[in-house]
């Protein structure tokens, strides 16, 4: 057999569909692994972060707000944000722990 008459049917044997759907693939593969997985990640790790709350812990919420932990309960936590001062917030809008603010004298 000739190789130019086997060359056609070679060519035949690649469906042109599965080459032009490739580089979809491979681009919805990288969009994974860049933005999908590594935001899974971070919300897994609030999650636990959230779950792992008590009383005492210092934390500032998404809105910015700094404040001490007296109260955990299923779905909010009781924040004190100044002397006597408390009020209810979401946990799941708790963003981040925060260090204990320094003991300053006034004078």
């Amino acid at each position: 057999m000739d190789s130019a008459m086997i060359a056609p049917v070679l060519a035949q044997a690649v469906p042109q569909g599965l080459l032009q759907l490739a580089p979809m693939v491979l681009i919805l593969g990288v969009f994974y692994l860049l933005l999908v997985r590594p935001q899974q990640q971070q919300a897994k790790a609030h999650e636990e972060f959230v779950r792992g709350l008590k009383r005492g812990d210092v934390v500032v919420t998404s809105s910015g707000l700094y404040g001490r932990i007296v109260d955990v309960r299923a779905s909010d936590v009781t924040l004190e944000i100044a002397s006597n001062v408390r009020v209810r917030y979401d946990r799941s809008k708790i963003s981040a722990a925060a260090p204990a603010a320094p003991a300053t004298k006034e004078g």
